[in-house]
């Protein structure tokens, strides 16, 4: 199977349509709710299709219609708990059978061969998401046009090869398709959103490792505007109430310097040692410029019964101390095994016992890591009987790509998104006796944090001044060598001190 980096699906070779032989089966999942005419003309295209018929089941999830939904050679399923469409997409999907769940809402028209175009890339690899070419008319002949967003972002992308870790955001349900094995793996469909459903999804399934694939080929056609044409600005005040929870990539929906949010974006793992050494790690990570941070702590939590015992020589005392005193942090959890996946987090790090993190080393990593989206990021610490002591910031995404192949996981991910060493002291870690302390107030923590940072571009910047003109001066027929070579020491020592 082919290994993609990133999100570049070029290097993948589809057969021409009508020059292949499927073998996938396919269920057309479509959620319904009191749409009778358009629902039958969307059927009516399916009955059409190229792909062979024998592979296809369409399942509609019937949202409480009145009257029920009636179709000859239609699934109909009736969502009997809860309501709205991501109820009746996942209704649809516990129900469907094949080995390609291709969702489709359900006043939608299809090119007789938008099926096949969809099933060439699943036969190709397991992971892909392929996004069909929906077009808006005003009647059924028509060209039509795709949303203005659609437009831009294929353009500026070359068709999603270099959207990275943004490629899901296109992600929707009007016409999509994915294995059906991949997104019982990614959660399936959440059932509390009735809007921006699609949009979540699309975000775990990049999370489960997904590669996601605009096909022009796979032509389909809505008539009239979308609710989002219409209403556009009314549909981002409902979703985005929803999805700053939900999506941590969506860094702008996050701007409360202090709130907790469902889903972290980074999720620290922490292993349960001597009681000063863990809680200096977890204050670190909870104290720092990245808010929605959370803390996983390793260690036999089973072991704490409640029997009676000495309060001040108990041999779990320290094990005892950093769970009485994080029980109560909600962004704390306790695990006895280091998690195989952050998911639906986006970033893992792994922080080894006796270390700390510095107010933006957290934040610094990741944004070497977003830079060219990758994969992991190692910070060497210090060397030790047993090796290099190293803490690993791992992209979710990345991880889960690599554990569909076989072969070393850390190679996959070098392979196929990019991976780096980087020194640990560059980037803030200390021990817990050389650390900085906390100063009791996160808030000055982050602002002490942020200080630094200005000061350092204030500083590359005056470098960058004083190298111009340097330059000027040694360009000068005559320079005066009086003049440059104290500007030349101090850029140099200015250099150093960076």
């Amino acid at each position: 199977m082919t290994r993609i980096r990133h999100n570049d699906w070029g290097t993948l070779d589809p057969p021409a349509i009508g020059a292949w032989q499927p073998a996938l089966t396919v269920s057309v999942v479509i959620p319904a709710y009191n749409c009778a005419a358009a629902l039958a003309q969307t059927v009516a295209a399916l009955a059409e299709q190229t792909y062979p018929a024998r592979l296809v089941e369409v399942v509609v999830a019937d949202d409480g219609s009145e009257p029920p939904i009636d179709l000859p050679g239609v699934r109909v399923v009736r969502v009997s708990e809860g309501w709205g469409r991501g109820t009746a997409r996942e209704t649809g999907r516990l129900a469907a059978t094949g080995d390609v769940i291709h969702w489709l809402d359900a006043d939608m028209v299809l090119a007789p061969d938008h099926l096949e175009a969809h099933m060439r890339w699943h036969h190709l690899i397991d992971h892909a998401v392929v996004i069909g070419d929906t077009r808006f008319v005003a009647a059924l002949g028509e060209e039509g046009t795709r949303t203005e967003y659609t437009r831009a972002t294929l353009e500026s992308t070359r068709m999603l090869k270099d959207a990275g870790s943004s490629a899901y955001l296109l992600h929707t349900g009007a016409s999509s398709s994915v294995r059906a094995d991949l997104l019982r793996d990614a959660g399936g469909v959440d059932r509390t959103l009735n809007m921006a459903e699609d949009t979540e999804l699309g975000y775990r399934l990049a999370q489960a490792g997904a590669v996601f694939i605009p096909d022009e080929q796979a032509r389909a056609w809505h008539v009239g505007q979308s609710t989002v044409m219409r209403r556009e600005k009314d549909v981002h005040r409902h979703n985005w109430s929803f999805l700053g929870d939900l999506i941590p990539d969506l860094r702008w929906l996050r701007g409360h310097p202090r709130r907790r949010w469902l889903v972290p974006y980074v999720q620290v793992v922490v292993a349960a040692t001597g009681y000063e050494e863990t809680r200096a790690g977890v204050d670190s990570a909870l104290a720092g410029t990245i808010a929605d941070t959370a803390v996983a702590i390793i260690g036999p939590w089973d072991k704490l019964t409640d029997e009676r015992r000495d309060s001040l020589d108990d041999p779990l005392l320290d094990l005892r101390l950093i769970h009485n005193l994080y029980r109560n942090e909600p962004r704390v959890t306790f695990v006895t095994a280091a998690p195989d996946s952050a998911a639906p987090s986006p970033f893992l790090l792994t922080l080894p016992s006796g270390w700390v993190l510095g107010a933006d080393t957290l934040s610094r990593l990741v944004r070497l890591a977003e830079q060219d989206t990758l994969g992991l990021v190692c910070a060497a610490l210090a060397e030790a009987e047993t090796g290099v002591v190293t803490a690993r910031l791992e992209r979710t995404a990345a991880f889960s790509r690599a554990a569909l192949f076989h072969g070393g996981t850390d190679d996959l991910v070098d392979e196929m998104f990019g991976s780096v060493w980087v020194s640990g002291a560059e980037y803030g870690f200390a021990t817990e006796d050389q650390a900085e302390p906390l100063a009791g107030d996160p808030a000055k923590w982050r602002a002490l944090a942020g200080k630094r940072q200005n000061e350092v571009k204030e500083l590359r910047a005056e470098i960058d001044r004083l190298t111009a003109e340097v330059d000027r001066l040694s360009a000068d027929p005559a320079p005066d060598t009086a003049a440059t070579g104290p500007l030349t020491s101090l850029i140099r020592h200015l250099r150093s001190a960076g």
